[in-house]
Order: structure tokens, then C-alpha cells, then sequence
């Protein structure tokens, strides 16, 4: 069956696209201050105190939390349609502001960097109220996505953004749970690392529901077919909701302040991504059976599909090869982080024409996904190398002790994956920009 997105009702879904593509800009903006803020000479000009940790902390929330969160919101945004749409103007309004706040936060005063996981923190008000708004929107969107209920008849474009939609709630709740439950007395840094473990490891559930939904957008329109009948997705889809009922138990189990609580978390994250697998295979299957299209128009989308499986399957391979706290970790995360980076990439090329843009440059969104993703293979890789031999996670420098040949080779491979990797960023932003900044607009 074919899979695909046949039309666009809400006015703002471009809007969230927008949003999206911003919160990359300014994450790349960030990136470059951090380089500057560790360069020598140039440091000594730069008036605030650590601010490597702060601008990291921006930088992460920007590429990570808020490019993702965009993404669903265009994809709720799409699946609603135009119910309640004066739900969705509050949530924009919420999300742009938040944004807003976030990005600005740093040159107001915010400082105090907490590089905790999930959603690392800066401890001041202007921080926190950036995080808040822009949490508050993304809640109010995802209750408009789960106010429309999909009919049995509805195709896998109307199914698959509301299973995303209820793991994201689920997310919400343990939030809350976790914040009622956490003494406010804890010290800040074990506050944060407890208050967003059990909310941040289910909304990577969420995340994978709308990547494997890009994935089988993108394999639609390269020509590609799933021998598999509606209804049978759909329970692949349901299958993914799995997770949800081992979260509960822990919750039920374990006090959230308590070592129970991380290793359990920890457990399901390596094991409960395993129920993205039997579509995973499907889609990856699918892909060697199907006869692809082979126009420049889809080649893009091909290179973003096989580019974010790739880093994805590589991601999820060596989160099974943790252990201890070592730089094996953050290959893991970034392996996956990436895979549905690479997986919006693609589909944001492909709604531009939809919404209403110049089509983008093909023959540099063709190659776009294959120096993002090589460069991005080459980092992770390097970071499991070095990891194998014990190089610390969360040091730099000479903290991080790297005394044999085979560490620095390590991570020389990762410093040198990194600065490939950007020059992939900057040409996503490129294309998108090309397209998004021109007053000729097509409607297809």
C-alpha cells in the first residue's frame, strides 16, 4: 500500500515549519559561540561566565527539543486539519514566544548551566519561563491532535500522528508525576536529572512513532510499496504504545527519587525501542523489493530515508553496547538523535511544494543527507571507539585523558565527523531557506 500526505487544510502548518527551521538556525548560531567561547583571544571578549555550558545547554534544547517538537506540531497540525484552529493559534503563539525567551535568556542574565539529561537547564526565571511557554504550546497542540479522533477507515497519515500524540501526553503526565514527587529541596543538578528521566525516555517513544510514520511517508514518495494491508500497520502503530505499560509500573513501583526509577527507565529505553523493529524491517525490507523511482525529484527523499536508517539502526546498535558512563553513550543518543533529524530533513523538502514554496534546489537536497549523515556516522563511531577505551562522557580537553594512539585516533574521527556533519546542517538550512525565502510560491 502507498502512503502519503494528499492534502494540507490548516493555514499554519507552514508556520510550524518556520518555527522549526529557526530553532536550527539559532542552534547553529549557539554552536558557533560555543567554538568562539573556547577559542583563544577571542574568549577573553566574551563577558559571561561559562558560557561554553550555557550556550550548550541552548544549543541542545534548539536542536533537539524544540526542532522536534516543531516537527510534531506540523504533523498534528496536518492530521487536525482545521478543528479548533483557534487551539492551534494559542499554541503557535505559545511556542513562538517560548522560543523567543529561550534563545534570549542567555544574554539576559540566564547563566548557572546544569548539563543534565534530556532537557539540560539553565538556573534562572527567563530559562525556565522560555521552557514552560513553549512546553504549554506543544501540550495544548497535542490535546488538539488527540480532540480528533481517526475513524477505522483512515489511512495511516490520520493513525499514526495520534498514537504520537498520546505516548506525548503520557510524557506530560510523567512530568507532572515526577514534579509533585521529587523533594524541592534537592540539589539542583539530581532535581532536573530525576524531574525530566521518566517524561524525556517516553517522549523518544513518541519521536519514534513519527519517525517511522517519515519513513514510510518517504518510501510512498520514492515509489516504494509495503506489502502489508492498513489495518496491519495500524496494529504495528498500536504496538508501539507497548512501552506505556511497563512506564506505568515503574511509576506505580518505584519512587521517583530512587535508583529503581533511573535503572528501570534506562532498561526500557534499551529494550522497549525494540518495538520499532518489526516495522523497521518492513520498511527496510520494502526498500530492496520495491523499484524506486529514480527522478531528481526523489532523489532527495531517498538519500534522507536511507541516510536516517542508517544512523538509526546505528544509534540503536551501540546503546547495547553501554557500559558505564563513557563517550559510548553520547554515540548512542547522537546515532539516534540524528536518524530522525535526517527522517524530518526529508520530509521537510517534501512539504514545501505543498505548502505552498519554490520547490528546493534538488541536486544539493540530493547530496544534503548523505554528507549529514557521513559525517555523523564518522562522529558516532569515533566516540564508540573511544568509548571502548574508557574515554570519559561530559569531559574536554586534557580532562578527558587521552593518553594511547587508539583514544586520539577516536576522537580525532569524531572532531572531524562534527565539523562534516555542520557543513550538512548548513546545507539543510540552505535549501530550506532558498525556497522559504523567494515570493514565488507553487501549489501542487
Amino acid at each position: 500500500m502507498n502512503i502519503s500526505i494528499s492534502d494540507i487544510q490548516s493555514p499554519l502548518t507552514s508556520i510550524w515549519l518556520k518555527l522549526g527551521v529557526a530553532s536550527l538556525i539559532a542552534a547553529g548560531l549557539f554552536s558557533l559561540l560555543l567554538v568562539l567561547s573556547r577559542t583563544p583571544g577571542v574568549q577573553d571578549y566574551i563577558p559571561w561566565i561559562d558560557f561554553f555550558h550555557t550556550a550548550l545547554v541552548v544549543h541542545v534544547n534548539l536542536s533537539v527539543l524544540y526542532w522536534f517538537m516543531s516537527f510534531s506540531g506540523i504533523f498534528w497540525s496536518i492530521y487536525a486539519g482545521t478543528k479548533y484552529l483557534f487551539l492551534e493559534k494559542i499554541a503557535l503563539f505559545l511556542c513562538i514566544t517560548g522560543t523567543i525567551v529561550l534563545i534570549a535568556s542567555p544574554f539576559l542574565g540566564a547563566g548557572k548551566p546544569l548539563i543534565n539529561n534530556y532537557i539540560p537547564v539553565l538556573q534562572h526565571a527567563l530559562f525556565l519561563w522560555g521552557i514552560s511557554l513553549f512546553a504549554a504550546g506543544i501540550f495544548i497542540q497535542c490535546l488538539r491532535a488527540l480532540s480528533v479522533i481517526p475513524a477505522a477507515q483512515d489511512n495511516i497519515a490520520k493513525f499514526a500522528p495520534y498514537i504520537a500524540a498520546i505516548l506525548t501526553l503520557a510524557a506530560f503526565i510523567a512530568l507532572i508525576v515526577s514534579w509533585l514527587d521529587i523533594p524541592a529541596d534537592t540539589e539542583s543538578l539530581i532535581y532536573y536529572e530525576y524531574l525530566f528521566w521518566g517524561s524525556g525516555h517516553i517522549l523518544q517513544f513518541s519521536h519514534t512513532t513519527f519517525l517511522l510514520f517519515s519513513w514510510l511517508l518517504l518510501l510512498s514518495f520514492v515509489g516504494g510499496k509495503i506489502p502489508l494491508t492498513a489495518a496491519t500497520i495500524k496494529w504495528l502503530f498500536v504496538f508501539l504504545l507497548l512501552p506505556l505499560s511497563y512506564a506505568l509500573v515503574i511509576y506505580l513501583k518505584y519512587a521517583v527519587f530512587s535508583a529503581g526509577h533511573l535503572t528501570e527507565f534506562t532498561r526500557l529505553m534499551k529494550y522497549g525501542g525494540l518495538t520499532s523493529l518489526p516495522l523497521g524491517l518492513i520498511i527496510v525490507w520494502s526498500i530492496f523489493k520495491s523499484k524506486l523511482d529514480k527522478s531528481a525529484e526523489t532523489a532527495a527523499a531517498k538519500a534522507a530515508l536511507l541516510s536516517s536508517i542508517v544512523l538509526f539502526a546505528a544509534g540503536g546498535i551501540i546503546g547495547f553496547l553501554i557500559h558505564g558512563v563513557n563517550v559510548v553513550i553520547p554515540a548512542h543518543y547522537h546515532g539516534s538523535i540524528v536518524g530522525v533529524t535526517l527522517a524530518f530533513m526529508g520530509i521537510a523538502y517534501y512539504l514545501l511544494p505543498k505548502l505552498g514554496y519554490k520547490k528546493p534546489v534538488w541536486q544539493m537536497a540530493r547530496i544534503q543527507p548523505y554528507i549529514y549523515a557521513g559525517g555523523q556516522l564518522m562522529h558516532i563511531l569515533g566516540l564508540a571507539w573511544s568509548g571502548g577505551y574508557g574515554v570519559q562522557r561530559k569531559t574536554a580537553g586534557a580532562a578527558q585523558g587521552l593518553d594511547s594512539l587508539p583514544e586520539v585516533i577516536g576522537m580525532g574521527m569524531m572532531g572531524l565527523g562534527g565539523l562534516i556533519s555542520i557543513i550538512g546542517g548548513v546545507l539543510f538550512l540552505i535549501v530550506m531557506l532558498r525556497s522559504m525565502c523567494t515570493n514565488k510560491h507553487i501549489k501542487t
